[in-house]
């Protein structure tokens, strides 16, 4: 249950982030880096994602239902 909760949370933070990013395209003005660094922290919570559900179902903490 807790990798159901943890998995929906950062999927609301990588939503969130990809929404901060739009923000930040849409208002700010030339020289900033604010829409690139939200993108890369939603790469890099997507990355961790998707890792941290490959070695759940490996250890066996998320599985086949049926």
């Amino acid at each position: 249950m807790i990798i159901k909760i943890v998995t929906i949370l950062i999927l609301i933070t990588i939503v969130g982030s990809l929404f901060s990013a739009l923000l930040f395209l849409l208002k700010d003005k030339r020289g900033s880096d604010r829409t690139v660094k939200a993108l890369t922290m939603r790469i890099g919570l997507s990355i961790f994602l998707f890792l941290g559900l490959i070695t759940a179902a490996h250890f066996g903490y998320i599985g086949h239902t049926l």
